[in-house]
């Protein structure tokens, strides 16, 4: 989770917005940002990929050997 912790917080900070300021443009509420952004783990999906939606990404299924080979 902390990629997806560091990918959001990294570009939330590039658009110059506040947790509760992306909160509000992503349509979902401060404690979902403050939850992605500390790494939680029980997290909606639907949630995450409204924020993500946000930067032009969404969450979706990888190859576990693509994953470990980029890392």
């Amino acid at each position: 989770m902390s990629e997806l912790s560091d990918f959001v917080k990294t570009r939330r900070k590039q658009l110059d917005l506040n947790q509760e300021e992306l909160a509000e443009k992503a349509g979902v509420a401060l404690t979902v940002i403050r939850k992605i952004e500390q790494g939680k783990e029980n997290l909606s999906l639907a949630k995450v990929n409204q924020v993500l939606h946000m930067f032009g990404h969404m969450l979706g299924p990888i190859n576990e050997n693509d994953a470990t080979r980029n890392s």
